[in-house]
């Protein structure tokens, strides 16, 4: 593992804050980040003291100010070194999402690649930052209209996905001559530093200022709520549980600023008499145990027929008693653990309080021992539409089966 930290540029012990410098506060507070596979500490890293926010958020405003009147295309040029300074590390970075959140290791390769994939998108947007030009009720008038950079923008982000949503934001923001200040999930500190540390060295490749890329790990209180509140971020863009949102949505609108919002979610899939019933359950399969249930597209809920639900719950079961869980490393892993043991706790009081309600437990949502693993076996259970808990996300392997 240390080679691997190494490669990335990550200590035993790392700064928690970088506004186009690497600081550490005297003072913050410490995160010892434990991956959920097996208990081990993989590092530790320095949180954001105020002083720290302070001098961040008016680093990211100097770095904007040039930033913004640098030509569309040269900062897409940033952008593209980027999406192949990522290339270049795709393997190591996608260990690293696996070690720090538990996904399996095709998906944390696959979050890096969708890092790719934006910043290839972001540099054809660069040059196609177009304005209307539009006739004028006045003679020898016309109209232009121009897109100008917000500013600053706040990037908040989830465990789940702890790099790909900071990209989809952030390479778009870059080319629209935006600087970025990114509070990632302090369960997810480690990528978030080495994302940071290829952005500062693309960044001091083309020339630009790798305050663009500010970076501000800490709790909601030292950094979140402040992101929320602070009249110089015009934009809020936050990934997260619906409580999250509305707490940041009712403090930034407040002070009529914008958000961007990625929230929970209870999905549910509808199964029809006419449906290949093959293909559905496949898709019902991997939505609800992959990234062990923890997205906000995870399948929740599967609504189905009468003439067809016999069938599909038969097909489910077995599905679901051949599932490999284990280790996330393992190629032959499809589902590694929860992000930690609170995680888990959340999905067993679910079941208990499904159970209370009528519900029944077809197979699974017993926790597996794995000395310092956070793992669970995948529940699923039969219910009715009018359970209380049926009505809301529970943020892990629990799939309801309704008729």
């Amino acid at each position: 593992m240390k080679s691997l930290l190494d490669k990335l540029g990550l200590a035993d012990d790392n700064p928690g804050v970088f506004d186009g410098e690497w600081s550490r506060s005297r003072g913050s507070g410490k995160i010892d980040k434990i991956s959920p596979i097996d208990g081990r500490r993989l590092a530790s890293v320095q949180t954001a003291s105020d002083d720290d926010y302070q001098k961040a958020i008016a680093r990211a405003q100097e770095a904007s100010s040039k930033w913004r009147v640098t030509p569309a295309p040269a900062r897409g040029e940033t952008v593209r070194r980027l999406g192949n300074a990522l290339r270049e590390l795709k393997r190591e970075l996608g260990q690293l999402v696996t070690l720090e959140t538990g996904k399996i290791i095709a998906e944390g390769e696959g979050e890096v690649q969708e890092m790719i994939d934006i910043c290839d998108f972001a540099v054809g947007q660069s040059r196609m930052l177009y304005g209307l030009t539009i006739q004028s009720e006045r003679r020898s008038h016309r109209l232009m209209e121009q897109w100008h950079p917000l500013g600053v923008v706040a990037v908040i982000t989830a465990f789940n996905f702890p790099v790909a949503v900071w990209s989809w934001n952030s390479a778009l923001a870059a080319v629209c001559g935006d600087a970025t200040v990114w509070k990632p999930s302090e369960k997810t500190p480690l990528t978030a530093i080495a994302v940071t540390k290829i952005c500062e060295r693309v960044c001091r490749e083309t020339g630009a200022d790798p305050a663009i890329f500010t970076l501000l790990i800490g709790d909601r209180k030292t950094v979140g709520q402040k992101l929320a509140d602070d009249t110089r971020i015009p934009l809020v863009s936050a990934t997260g549980s619906v409580n999250m949102g509305l707490n940041v949505a009712k403090t930034v609108h407040g002070r009529l600023a914008r958000t961007i919002m990625e929230l929970g979610g209870n999905n549910a899939l509808i199964v029809a008499p006419s449906a290949n019933i093959d293909m559905a359950t496949q898709s019902i399969f991997f939505g609800a145990v992959g990234t062990a249930g923890q997205r906000c597209t995870s399948t929740r809920r599967v609504i189905m027929h009468e003439s067809v639900a016999s069938k599909v719950r038969n097909k489910l079961l077995a599905a679901y008693k051949s599932l490999p869980i284990g280790n996330p490393l393992d190629q032959k892993t499809v589902m590694g653990p929860l992000i930690d043991k609170n995680a888990v706790d959340l999905v067993q009081h679910s079941i208990q309080r499904l159970k209370d309600e009528g519900g029944e437990v077809l197979y699974g949502g017993e926790r597996l021992t794995v000395p310092g693993g956070c793992y669970m076996k995948p529940c699923l259970a039969n219910a009715k539409p009018d359970f209380e808990i049926v009505k809301h996300e529970t943020f892990g392997p629990l799939l309801y089966l309704m008729t």
